[in-house]
């Protein structure tokens, strides 16, 4: 099993959990795909941009759709670390891990600033 992640290369802390995730990829199982690169509704019309600016995305290779700390727990699977985001989707934890991850999403670029002195990258490297 596969897994395009659809990430926001804006973001700082984004950025870095996607660099960890590349980082222990070895077997290549994630396609890292920044929603900001110029052609991505060109080379994925099927993905709502909206959307997926809000809320983290990623398809399996089998088609099926991820969003949220889904998408988190699938991919840190596939690079052998399930076992850190597991407690996440835990049927009493999910609806709480799930609106700290809303709210996150929803001011990650404060948030990111606030924890690394990072601002948002407006013009980043958009390397596949």
């Amino acid at each position: 099993m596969y897994l395009t992640l659809f990430f926001d290369g804006q973001c700082p802390l984004c950025r870095r959990e996607i660099e960890a995730l590349k980082a222990r990829d070895a077997l290549h199982r994630i396609r890292f795909e920044d929603l900001n690169h110029p052609d991505i509704a060109e080379r994925f019309p099927e993905l709502d941009l909206t959307l997926a600016n809000r809320v983290l995305h990623g398809q399996r290779s089998d088609g099926t759709w991820l969003t949220g700390l889904d998408v988190t727990h699938a991919a840190w699977t596939l690079v052998g670390r399930g076992h850190w985001t597991a407690p996440l989707r835990w049927r009493p934890v999910k609806p709480v891990a799930d609106l700290a991850y809303r709210f996150f999403a929803r001011h990650r670029h404060r948030l990111s600033y606030l924890l690394t002195g990072e601002q948002r990258c407006e013009v980043c490297n958009h390397d596949r």
